[in-house]
């Protein structure tokens, strides 16, 4: 399959200048109403000027240099001054639509209050003939660009840093008479603070973001940016260098979901979006923009505020019926990795405190001198975990669980019990946890994936909590190994997912074997099976997908590259069909493993603890791994190996790996898949029995197997051309097929309609309404079976989720129907 793909649609454009500023803390102030589906605040900016800018910097002229002018296809910004007086105090008195009435760059007189809003503009990319069309109109003026889409902007102003009490001690040079650059000083001096003063860092940071206002900005907006200018600044180091963005979210907003939990009660939340978080406050999203926040958010008392903040927030009741939470965080890291999430939530507690968790938390790791960091960390300057020597012995976080009420008997009965021996099994594995603290929500059945992980948070679909712990095991696995591939070091280039998502596959298997304590032969076994299964699933999407979508360095050479502004593109950042795609895990777990075979599972992961050392807190591109990775193989082991082989044979191409190729057909099946092959057998025999009863010592005896045992069978039976009602019948009640977990349970409901299975009809409606993370690929398989009776479930069960669905599984589930 080569479908062609469309850059202006598929292309996800990252719009910053962090080429000549850079955003070094957020400050949001936030109030959050259900009943308008609204989040409404300030959002206040603390930047540092670039070693690069200049005069005319920050002009958007500056995104057409990139060699592809990709990052340019938008409409040409038409300046729009908003003065807004007291938006407070005068946005009750309005209607969200009263603020969507400034257009073309011309003032709206229609209102009597002074408030007004920048042109609201469509979604999408404009056509190519605006490219570089984006001049300053004749102005000299430095131009802020932040990455912003579906937001209602209404007021930008400087803040007066210098108004703050006792601000004093931030001013070097007293003497200091243009007020601005006395403003500028101070916060340079804030934000340079070392990290042994982050306290009053943050405390600063609040005071001066209640400052008052000291002249309002120009501001524009285009479809995917907000551009700020100050009449008379015509450098970043001029430009102001504290800001205050007024501004609200739009119900339709991409960055968060409003839904209800499985109780019926409101709640929103982040759920990875393609556009990250700009639609939820303006930022500067390419992830060389590394910066702290703090957050206030203000909510009705019922609901619970969950963040990906350091802290463990305890609410503070403002009036009746309103409560506030706030966070924070010390750590730099990219605005895609802030989350949110309010709802009726309830906390899971253990009904006992087990001991031996408790000393887990205190004790020392018998294999503590290999994790200790030496030296100096190669981050910016941070409060870090890994020179802290209690951290380093954490073995186990403390960790909470949050659920809505209907599902806190099943957390309590599987989620709990698991998260101590895998986060255990994590510090094993990798050293010293590079988060303090950890909170697992159970989020809302529309949630697309079963797990999403974010700095002190992880999302869990309801998906994992069923048939058992494995698939729940393995997720969280999953999850808490992203707190180090993804999170504490990230991508430098978002088109090389497999540096979070490869890694985090491939280390699952390994902290899932240690939690459960399993014998070096039962990991292995395990490991192998699971290797087998992702071969299989990898096949199949080589065959199915665009091979565009395919390669894990579509950049190539220019990986990394971005504009003399700073601005770039995520090739088919945007592609509908990329977010269902399991290619850059599969991948590149594979090619983790087959590095991990070349060393051996010792050297390779004493290697891959030190390359932990040496590059948390940073960005990375897949070059400073291997050649890292190669350095420490010896000689005799790289049998060829260089960084380019490695690009050319796994990275740069679709298609299977040639180097996973061989190494499949000359691996022998393991024990686990050989029983499996045994099953298989068994059912075809039973299948081709006649309808007649045998004599009983003729019947089959069938094994019990594990989950990804389940899992092959089915696969296998699905290659069959017929199983017979009977069979099917048989199948179900030998392996209790409905009480298994979602992954079982899906390859069930595939072959109940491959042989249209009526009987089994209502599991299907069950699995597409209560596991949506996984039932996308079986409104596919309903429809191409072309039965009227399978298409009009399908679009009966469309019809009752459609209106909850995430935005994107709902418009690829609206194609196959419609």
């Amino acid at each position: 399959m080569d479908t062609k793909l469309d850059p202006s649609r598929d292309d996800l454009p990252l719009m910053a200048n962090t080429s000549h500023i850079l955003v070094k803390h957020y400050v949001l102030d936030l109030d959050v109403d259900f009943e308008s589906q609204i989040i409404d605040g300030t959002l206040v900016l603390f930047l540092e000027s670039g070693n690069r800018s200049r005069k005319k910097s920050g002009s958007t002229e500056e995104a057409c240099r990139s060699e592809s002018n990709e990052a340019c296809k938008f409409r040409k910004p038409e300046t729009c001054h908003v003065p807004v007086a007291d938006t407070r105090t005068s946005m009750s008195k309005m209607g969200y639509s009263d603020f969507a009435i400034c257009g073309k760059g011309e003032r709206d007189t229609s209102g009597k209050d002074g408030n007004h809003d920048n042109q609201e503009q469509t979604y999408g990319i404009s056509s190519s003939k605006h490219c570089c069309d984006t001049g300053n109109h004749g102005s000299e003026n430095f131009l802020l660009v932040l990455d912003c889409c579906d937001l209602s902007v209404l007021k930008v102003e400087e803040v007066d840093v210098a108004a703050v009490p006792g601000i004093e001690k931030f001013t070097r040079s007293p003497k200091l008479t243009v007020v601005s650059e006395l403003r500028n000083q101070i916060v340079r001096e804030l934000v340079t603070l070392p990290a042994d003063r982050w306290r009053e860092q943050l405390d600063y940071y609040a005071r001066c973001s209640q400052a008052p206002g000291c002249g309002e900005l120009l501001f524009d907006t285009d479809t995917w940016s907000l551009q700020i200018r100050k009449t008379g600044a015509q450098t970043a180091t001029d430009f102001p260098h504290a800001i205050r963005i007024r501004y609200r979210t739009k119900p339709q907003g991409r960055s968060v979901t409003w839904t209800s939990d499985q109780n019926g009660r409101p709640c929103v939340y982040t759920m990875g979006s393609p556009i990250n978080n700009r639609a939820l406050f303006p930022c500067q999203e390419p992830p060389v923009a590394m910066s702290t926040w703090q957050a206030t958010v203000r909510a009705a008392a019922s609901f619970v505020v969950l963040m990906s903040g350091e802290n463990s927030a305890k609410p503070t009741q403002l009036r009746e019926g309103c409560s506030s939470w706030h966070y924070y965080v010390t750590m730099p890291m990219p605005a895609s990795t802030f989350t949110i999430a309010v709802g009726p939530w309830t906390e899971v507690k253990p009904e006992t405190c087990s001991p031996s968790d408790l000393a887990a938390e205190r004790s020392l790791s018998p294999s503590e001198a290999d994790f200790r960091c030496v030296g100096v960390c190669g981050h910016m300057e941070y409060p870090c975990r890994f020179q802290n020597p209690s951290a380093t012995t954490q073995e186990v976080i403390p960790h909470r669980v949050f659920a809505p009420m209907s599902l806190t008997g099943a957390c309590q009965e599987t989620l709990l019990q698991l998260l101590s021996p895998c986060l255990s099994a994590a510090h094993s594995v990798l050293g010293t946890h590079p988060f303090s603290r950890l909170d697992v929500l159970i989020v809302p059945a529309n949630f697309p994936s079963l797990g999403m992980a974010s700095p002190h948070i992880v999302f869990l679909s309801q998906s994992t909590l069923t048939g058992g712990s494995h698939l729940c095991g393995t997720r969280l696995c999953h999850e808490i190994a992203h707190a180090w591939f993804g999170l504490a070091i990230g991508a430098r280039d978002w088109t090389e997912e497999w540096l979070s998502e490869g890694f985090a596959t491939h280390l699952e298997d390994v902290f899932w074997a240690k939690a459960q304590q399993l014998a070096p032969h039962e990991a292995q076994e395990q490991q192998e099976l699971r290797a087998s299964l992702r071969w299989r699933r990898l096949q199949d999407e080589s065959r199915n997908s665009p091979e565009q979508l395919q390669v894990l360095r579509p950049n190539k050479e220019k990986t990394g590259q971005v504009s003399d502004s700073g601005s770039s593109v995520i090739k088919h950042g945007l592609n509908p069909e990329k977010v269902f795609m399991q290619v850059h895990y599969l991948k590149g777990y594979f090619l983790l493993r087959f590095l991990a075979r070349r060393l051996g599972d010792d050297t390779y992961f004493s290697f891959l603890r030190k390359f932990v050392h040496t590059f948390h807190g940073q960005l990375i591109l897949s070059q400073d791994f291997l050649q890292m990775l190669l350095e420490n193989i010896p000689e005799e082991k790289r049998l060829g190996l260089s960084v380019e082989s490695i690009f050319r044979d796994w990275l740069e191409c679709p298609g299977l790996p040639q180097p996973l190729q061989k190494e499949r057909q000359a691996g022998a099946e393991c024990g686990l898949a050989r029983q499996v092959d045994a099953e298989v057998a068994k059912w075809n025999r039973v299948n081709r029995r006649p309808r007649k009863r045998k004599r009983r010592g003729t019947e089959e005896v069938f094994e019990k197997l594990l989950p990804d045992q389940l899992v092959l069978l089915l696969e296998h039976l699905l290659e069959q051309k017929t199983l017979n009602p009977r069979t099917l019948r048989s199948l179900e009640r030998t392996y209790c097929l409905s009480q298994q977990d979602a992954e079982v349970r899906h390859r069930w409901c595939e072959l109940v309609v491959k042989h249209k299975y009526t009987t089994a009809y209502k599991t299907v409606e069950e699995f597409l309404q209560e596991d949506q993370a996984m039932g996308i690929y079986l409104y596919g398989e309903l429809m191409v079976s072309e039965d009227a009776r399978q298409q009009q479930l399908a679009r009966r069960c469309f019809q009752l989720t459609k209106e909850q669905m995430d935005r994107c599984s709902a418009q690829v589930v609206a194609e196959m129907l419609f």
